[in-house]
């Protein structure tokens, strides 16, 4: 890495996302020094299994380990558990900040499994309310919120959604999340995404949406 501000990855899936990803902790942080990456990040899919022994070889490998989860968002109430709700589920990802983020993040994993569970551990509005001190969201992929009613063509809804975000983690913890995937429907909400942050005033970030760690690896 060359550039004066190094590329961090915010949004990676381990070996701890369960048949999606298959990156496993002590080669990702073996790439990460090999990059001269000084920090990087953990967000498997709905669970926080992997985060002590990624916390614990980080710090040997002299590398900011950054603690995160992609949560799976209940369209309604995380109680609510019908065919519909299943299909609703949307991505959020949230990174901790400091203790109390990694102290709500994981309550929200336990809430997710504990309350939450209906084919997988689901989070809701209600819970982020009462555990959003101290965490970093970011709109996910194109299974979020965010780019899911972009891609129904329902922008009104795409703002009203960010806007409730940003105002529930406040200005600077929110971030629109923008990815090149050579997917179409990535591109399409890459560019409403743009539009957004100029509009609302929301910044935007890019991440990878890791699940593997070489090209050739998802074969």
């Amino acid at each position: 890495m060359t550039s004066e501000t190094p590329f961090v990855h915010l949004h990676v899936h381990t070996e701890y996302s369960l048949l999606d990803g298959a990156i496993r902790i002590k080669d990702l942080l073996e790439r990460a020094g090999d990059y001269n990456m000084p920090a990087v990040a953990i967000t498997d899919h709905g669970t926080m299994f992997g985060v002590v022994d990624f916390y614990q070889q980080a710090q040997k490998a002299g590398i900011k380990p950054i603690i995160g989860c992609e949560c799976y968002v209940a369209p309604r109430s995380r109680h609510d558990k019908t065919p519909a709700d299943q299909k609703g589920m949307s991505h959020l990802v949230l990174l901790a900040e400091n203790q109390e983020g990694y102290q709500n993040l994981c309550k929200l994993a336990t809430l997710a499994s504990v309350e939450g569970f209906y084919y997988k551990p689901r989070i809701d509005r209600q819970a982020l309310e009462a555990h959003h001190n101290g965490l970093i969201a970011l709109s996910a992929c194109i299974k979020g919120e965010i780019p899911g009613w972009i891609l129904q063509g329902r922008q009104d809804k795409a703002d009203e959604a960010a806007l409730y975000y940003n105002d529930l983690f406040g200005p600077g913890n929110f971030y629109l999340e923008v990815q090149q995937n050579g997917m179409a429907d990535q591109e399409t909400v890459n560019r409403a995404i743009a539009d957004m942050s100029r509009r609302l005033s929301i910044p935007m970030v890019a991440t990878n949406d890791c699940h593997y760690l070489d090209a050739g690896d998802e074969r």
